[in-house]
């Protein structure tokens, strides 16, 4: 009698485990970079945003910014983004703002003309 053996040998199961292995050791630390920018890129466009309900505010308001997160203003942050802005007091009056995210230590900050620093 013939026996039709069919499977894979202990050897092959442990190199296809081996080469898994690699190829997540390659891409994990990738995808957490990934998710790091992602949060800063929410940052900025939520200080960008932010830039223009202040201007739009400061055209209805004689010239004047609003103070704090914009909430009463219509402004709303993304999801676990904290958006603070500061009126400075003129003349010429402007604002200042701050971003932090939830998920990271980054924070990115605005001195009033939309485009935003991070650290």
């Amino acid at each position: 009698m013939k026996r039709n053996e069919t499977g894979f040998t202990l050897i092959e199961v442990l190199i296809v485990i081996v080469i898994i292995g690699i190829l997540c050791a390659i891409t994990i630390p990738k995808y957490a970079h990934s998710k790091e920018r992602t949060y800063v890129i929410a940052m900025k466009s939520d200080l960008r945003n932010l830039a223009t309900y202040q201007e739009s505010y400061a055209a209805n308001s004689l010239g004047n910014y609003f103070s704090g997160d914009g909430l009463l203003q219509g402004f709303r942050a993304s999801q676990k983004v904290t958006v603070t802005a500061t009126a400075v007091s003129g003349p010429p009056s402007s604002w200042s703002a701050s971003a932090s995210h939830g998920l990271t230590t980054k924070t990115c900050a605005s001195n009033g003309s939309g485009i935003a620093t991070c650290t």
